[in-house]
């Protein structure tokens, strides 16, 4: 029996877009149906947006799947209730008529834009084919409308990224990407499921700006389901709160900041991060230098004909010179593409660069092998994006207890039980050693690559957007445990952020990148209470604030092109120059 043969017919409003009632989902297993989503009700009427919020798990992507047709049956499929888009029940609909509306009618913007996106198509040929499947234009037509979009999520170089694959895209690039696939064929109902995740705050602030245009020009409807309660305070109309697969609460986004009913919401609120919140935490003071930059430079060859000769080159990083101290907590912060990954990725040996970079005053680039591979036990690295970190193919056990395997440590039972142990510490139960990663959402894979980093006991973790994909309760978890191995290890953390409220809330020092150079540099005091830099002010100025009743319009808009790091083979970008302003505090002039 179909899932829409299970409830009664609806009468749904005509300013209504889409009316779930009483949605069940449900996952089967040798133990029978395990309930995901339990008696979910909503209306979503047309230029309204309703946030879905809730820890990671809690069943908020779940309803977004059912809502798309993409649940991954038979083993997830809706048991009971239904959802109607229109005078259109979808629960039951054939595939063939769901993949007219799905698309066209109703878009979504995914959590994972290297899952999402075919890695062996260009950028411009998949937004042409989604395009095209909707819409009766001719390839150039197509490929035009596909352009128009790019520009509209403000990606440097349009035509160029139209001809580049995911790959050769950052994280908030291919995030980018995705919301300008969604966006192509103007829908009637936009889901963004964790649509800023990846993106730093000045690009965040165009999306969503963008995303309410959209609403004032076609009275889009848009389910948003997102973590950052700073972006639900600024965009929702109204919240819906769920955990476990439940509604725990409803209310309109003021009322709910206002005055929350259950504890759970009221906990969920205050654990999220607020810029000033950090400034009282005492500051290190070890001077002590464990990692080196002098003078590094990444860039990378585009190379063109037949030859294959280098005909340009993306300056990823520009003769960065930095110190990272002993036991403290270093963040990068930037524009997605400004260098930051890069950075750590030279550090870790996972790209070339000129300069030097030393480590306990040993020169990375005069290791040999053995040297290197001693090295690499104490620089560990937490990836931003956590499903292409994660083999699908090896279970969550295995993947924590692989780096003691490869440097020799411990016995069998011994690997076993520090894993069971890092699970535990990251908020999971070791019940779920045997498990795969695409068992987990996206925030509780994160924490599985925040314990597989930790296995070694590194003297170095480079956290690249580690905590990005995690909901607030679990954040401020995460970032707990973090400060906790700090105080007890003394470990050292290189931090890549682009949330600036975590990283007034973690960090010791702070420093700007632009463009792959650094232009402002100095304590977590310095940079948020008396930022120098035109750019550093740009950054505090675009950070949602979790407060409904704070005008939407008092952050000006940006404007103008992303500058591109691209220059001509011979060229060299302008080299900034930082001077110190007193205590330490470094700024570009």
């Amino acid at each position: 029996m179909s899932a829409a043969l299970l409830s009664p017919v609806v009468e749904v409003p005509a300013d209504v877009v889409l009316s779930v009632r009483n949605l069940q989902v449900s996952a089967r297993s040798e133990d029978g149906l395990i309930p995901l989503v339990q008696g979910l009700s909503f209306d979503l009427r047309r230029g309204e947006t309703l946030a879905i919020a809730g820890e990671s798990g809690s069943g908020k992507s779940i309803t977004s799947l059912a809502c798309m047709g993409l649940l991954p049956q038979p083993q997830v499929r809706v048991t009971g209730g239904s959802i109607h888009f229109g005078d259109v029940e979808l629960t039951g609909l054939p595939e063939k008529k769901m993949q007219d509306i799905r698309g066209a009618r109703i878009a979504m913007i995914f959590q994972e834009p290297m899952t999402a996106l075919n890695p062996v198509m260009t950028i411009g040929r998949q937004l042409v084919e989604a395009i095209r499947a909707h819409e009766p234009l001719s390839v150039s037509q197509a490929r035009a409308r596909a352009l128009e979009a790019v520009r509209a999520v403000r990606l440097s170089q349009p035509e160029k990224r139209l001809e580049q694959y995911p790959h050769e895209l950052s994280g908030g690039m291919r995030q980018r990407v995705m919301i300008a696939m969604a966006i192509a064929l103007r829908p009637a109902l936009l889901i963004a499921d964790e649509p800023t995740t990846a993106l730093d705050v000045t690009v965040q602030r165009e999306v969503l700006d963008l995303l309410r245009d959209l609403q004032k020009e076609l009275g889009t409807a848009v389910i948003l389901i997102t973590h950052d309660m700073g972006v639900v305070a600024e965009m929702a109309d109204r919240v819906i709160v769920m955990r476990k697969g439940q509604m725990v609460e409803t209310a309109t986004t003021v009322d709910l900041f206002d005055a929350p009913q259950k504890q759970y919401t009221k906990d969920l609120l205050a654990a999220v991060p607020r810029i000033g919140t950090g400034a009282k935490r005492p500051l290190h003071d070890n001077r002590e230098v464990l990692v080196r930059y002098d003078d590094v430079s990444v860039k990378f060859a585009i190379r063109q004909g037949l030859l294959g000769r280098v005909a340009a080159n993306v300056h990823a990083v520009e003769h960065v010179s930095l110190d990272i101290y002993r036991g403290e907590t270093l963040s990068l912060v930037g524009e997605s593409g400004c260098g930051k990954s890069t950075m750590a990725k030279a550090l870790v040996g996972l790209v070339q660069h000129s300069g030097r970079i030393e480590v306990a005053g040993q020169a990375l680039s005069d290791l040999d092998h053995k040297g290197r591979k001693a090295i690499r036990r104490e620089l560990q690295i937490v990836f931003q994006d956590p499903m292409a970190a994660l083999d699908a193919r090896m279970t969550i056990g295995e993947l924590i207890r692989e780096p003691l395997v490869i440097h020799g440590i411990g016995t069998l039972a011994e690997q076993k039980a520090r894993v069971c142990e890092l699970l535990e510490r990251v908020e999971l139960s070791s019940a779920v050693y045997d498990r795969y990663p695409h068992q987990f959402s996206g925030g509780q894979r994160q924490r599985i690559c925040i314990a597989r980093a930790l296995a070694l006991k590194p003297k170095l973790i480079v956290c690249d957007e580690s905590v990005a994909a995690l909901d607030v309760s679990i954040q401020a978890k995460v970032l707990e445990l973090l400060r906790d191995l700090q105080k007890e290890t003394g470990v050292t953390y290189l931090f890549i952020s682009h949330d600036m409220a975590v990283v007034e809330n973690i960090s010791d020092r702070v420093a700007v990148m632009y463009l792959g150079q650094i232009v402002e540099m100095g304590t977590r005091a310095q940079l948020f209470s008396n930022p120098q830099h035109a750019y550093t002010k740009r950054l505090l100025a675009a950070v949602p604030v979790p407060d409904p009743r704070r005008e939407r319009g008092e952050v000006s808009r940006l404007t103008g092109d992303i500058p591109s790091p691209v220059w001509k083979a011979g060229q060299q970008p302008e080299r900034v120059q930082l001077v110190d302003i007193g205590g330490g505090h470094l700024v570009a002039r």
